[in-house]
């Protein structure tokens, strides 16, 4: 079995361990949050050794060229030694400055960066607290109207970032952000059609997608679809609302699984909804975030619907595993 070297220890890894589980066996406090090679927090550096195959894919190449990998999904075949990433490579310093709520469970968080953060809107970052803990959160904000990085949290029962996030102790605190990471961002080609699904918070890298589509002077159809466990779930429905009113090229369409027809909100499963309403996807480039067991069930749908696999963007939103 390959040894795994981390600062002065050492760990032997089991048949099908990763460097993450290993790590963490041996009692040394590494970052991560999915644990599915989907939040880039558990990214490592390899010092020597070579990455197992599957663990740099979903980094950028520049990242990957230098030795960076995934440590929640690398089962190496080979001895290695790894390191913390190299903080100005990856993470610069930010400050809470402002939390206000959008539902009763949902806040928009306003993060200041210390210095420019390049991103494109709808990809996502990972947040940093001061003891170490890391979250995923996407971006809803645009590079070219602010400076601050605006996401929308959802307060998650025991959650210690989003509690901590909820309380209001985070206001003024610093925070380290990562990134940005992520294949939800608007690609610049104003008369594709682009359908945007998603649930929960995962209308907070929609929402970047869609302004930043219309910033862009967007002529295709942009049509979103938003669900919600019930009306409480739902947020920033009238400035969606309104601004459907004003820009012909989108509709909005926010979902609700069960209650009354004919109200505000159309009723039933979104996905059943989605297809009911877009009944030929051929040439359509397709957004899909929220909970990962919809995206991938609606990602299959979408391609049986005429969808091209190489134009449908999905990132899931993976809550933590409990401590």
């Amino acid at each position: 079995m390959p040894t795994v070297r981390y600062d002065d220890a050492s760990i032997t890894l089991r048949e099908g361990e990763t460097v993450l589980e290993g790590l963490l066996r041996l009692g040394i406090n590494a970052s991560s949050s999915c644990r599915r090679g989907a939040c880039h927090s558990c990214m490592l550096l390899a010092r020597s050794g070579s990455p197992p195959p599957g663990s740099q894919e979903s980094l950028k190449e520049s990242l990957a060229a230098r030795g960076y990998f995934l440590s929640c999904v690398a089962r190496p075949h080979e001895d290695m030694e790894v390191a913390r990433p190299t903080e100005s490579d990856v993470s610069f310093p930010a400050r809470v400055v402002a939390t206000t709520k959008l539902a009763d469970n949902i806040a928009r968080v306003l993060l200041m960066p210390s210095r420019i953060f390049d991103y494109k809107p709808g990809q996502f970052l990972n947040l940093v607290r001061y003891d170490g803990l890391t979250r995923s959160y996407s971006i809803a904000s645009l590079p070219q109207r602010e400076e601050h990085l605006e996401l929308h949290v959802r307060q998650i029962p025991g959650g210690r970032m989003s509690s901590w996030l909820f309380s209001g102790e985070a206001r003024g605190e610093s925070v380290v952000i990562r990134g940005p990471s992520g294949d939800c961002f608007y690609r610049g080609n104003r008369d594709e059609n682009l359908l945007l699904v998603g649930t929960g918070t995962g209308l907070a890298p929609l929402y970047g997608i869609v302004h930043d589509a219309l910033d862009h002077g967007h002529t295709g159809q942009i049509v979103l679809f938003h669900g919600g466990l019930d009306e409480q779930g739902l947020y920033l429905v009238d400035e969606l609302t309104d601004l459907a009113a004003r820009r012909r090229v989108l509709s909005y369409h926010p979902c609700v699984p069960r209650g009354e027809e004919g109200g505000a909100y159309q009723v039933g499963a979104i996905d059943k909804i989605v297809l009911d309403t877009q009944k030929d996807l051929a040439g359509w480039r397709v957004y899909l975030c929220g909970d990962p067991n919809l995206v991938n069930d609606l990602r299959t749908k979408l391609l049986l619907a005429g969808a091209s696999l190489k134009r449908i963007h999905a990132d899931a939103f993976i809550t933590a595993p409990p401590k």
